[in-house]
């Protein structure tokens, strides 16, 4: 079984996670992630920690 989890940065746009990983919100609760899960690198989502497309919106880039 592979367990490596391997991070992405999308070119303007968000951060790729897939492998076997775990999110944990800022209160220790798991959030549930899909996989892969893409993660907010512009500030804007409102579905934080969860990318939802601002980035384009907002000329985001990385």
């Amino acid at each position: 079984m592979n367990d490596k989890v391997i991070f992405k940065a999308l070119k303007n746009g968000p951060l790729e996670v897939t492998g076997k990983f775990t999110i944990k919100g800022i209160d220790g609760s798991t959030i549930d992630a899909p996989n892969p899960a893409y993660l907010c690198r512009c500030g804007g989502s409102e579905n934080k920690p969860f990318c939802d497309g601002t980035h384009n919106r907002i000329g985001f880039n990385s």
